[in-house]
């Protein structure tokens, strides 16, 4: 992996040139990891004019090997607690002879940005903006096996659920158990907090869960995701409880399977990002749910939860190969309960049999 995290830093090195900055530092954690293949609580990395390095608060030597940065960067400790890797990696570019850096300003504080002009007041600061982002937006091989990986695991925690008694048992307590499974399974841990719904909470976006018991007739939905080695991927399900599911509860579940599926066969090389969106709320809008949507159909998905693309109305710029995004359309029926239904899948070309889905649970809408 070494030659793949340098191959990553002259990218952004020739962007960072051509922008006219000698010298980046970038101190955005995911952004970091990307870069490093590490990123130690507050470390920075400095792409200086002379050397790169990773600038850390303390020693990394007892990480985890998976968590350990690339050993073709030379980690530079700071000598005592309390200092800032950002200020001293400044200062470490001034050393090295640059006369500018480029920065993350939409990561520093005012603050933190103020300091760093102070330890090197000879060096210009020019905003690095999201060069690096852009870079981590397109995945390479390996980090969709490591996407798949943590799809299979958050596929089997899901499965295990399914086949346990439910009734009675409260949203809290579900959500606890499907987290401990994501890390019996091999988990780094959850990618994110993990959202159980039930009756009328069901379908709601981001739910909370709470100490509501689950009961006979109600809608479960389920939003989960698991990290493996950095990489979150995310997947949605809803179900009905203890019994045949009624006409209403069919009737809406149809309607967002088949918005979701005319997302998922929208994602080709070359899709306009708000067609893909549209794509799925069109199906949505039609059938009378235009109040109550949410903001996006999905986002792209890596280092963190949510990420570049976005497909949303407003959203710009065209899909990718390789490109991993979620799929999420859902509605929420005030005081009733709703449907989410939401897969983690790779951008791929028709040649390659189109998009790749990595979350297989089944859609069918189970009665559990």
């Amino acid at each position: 992996m070494s030659e793949v995290y340098a191959a990553r830093r002259t990218r952004l090195r020739e962007y960072c040139n051509a922008g006219g900055s000698a010298a980046a530092l970038v101190s955005r954690p995911a952004n970091v990891r990307y870069l490093a293949g590490a990123a130690p609580r507050g470390a920075v990395l400095l792409l200086g004019k002379t050397e790169d390095l990773l600038v850390c608060a303390g020693p990394t030597a007892d990480r985890p090997t998976q968590e350990r940065p690339d050993e073709a960067l030379r980690v530079q400790a700071l000598p005592g607690a309390g200092g800032d890797p950002a200020v001293a990696a400044a200062g470490l570019a001034a050393g090295q002879g640059a006369d500018s850096l480029a920065v993350e300003e939409h990561h520093l504080t005012v603050a933190r940005h103020r300091a760093l002009g102070s330890v090197a007041p000879g060096l210009r600061l020019a905003n690095l903006g999201g060069a690096v982002e852009q870079l981590r937006v397109v995945k390479d091989e390996e980090e969709i096996s490591c996407l798949r990986i943590g799809a299979e695991i958050a596929d089997q925690a899901l499965g295990e659920l399914l086949e346990s008694i439910l009734v009675g048992r409260t949203e809290r307590h579900l959500a606890l158990e499907l987290e401990r499974r994501l890390v019996d399974h091999g988990a780094d841990g959850p990618a994110f907090p993990t959202s159980v719904a039930t009756g009328p909470n069901a379908g709601r976006p981001g739910h909370r869960p709470t100490d509501r018991r689950v009961e006979e007739g109600d809608f479960l939905s389920v939003c989960l995701g698991a990290t493996y080695r950095g990489y979150r991927c995310e997947i949605g399900r809803t179900f009905v409880i203890g019994t045949a599911p009624a006409d209403w509860q069919i009737e809406l579940y149809d309607l967002v399977f088949a918005a979701q599926r005319a997302g998922r066969e929208s994602l080709v090389p070359g899709a306009a990002c708000r067609d893909v969106d549209r794509a799925a709320r069109q199906v949505l809008d039609s059938a009378g749910y235009t109040e109550g949507l949410t903001a996006l159909t999905g986002h792209g998905v890596g280092l963190e939860i949510d990420e570049d693309p976005q497909l949303s109305p407003a959203a710009m710029g065209k899909l990718d190969a390789c490109v991993p995004v979620t799929v999420e359309p859902g509605v929420h029926l005030p005081g009733r309960g709703g449907v989410r239904i939401d897969d983690t899948l790779v951008v791929r070309p028709e040649a390659d049999g189109g998009p790749e889905l990595l979350t297989i649970t089944t859609k069918e809408l189970l009665a559990l």
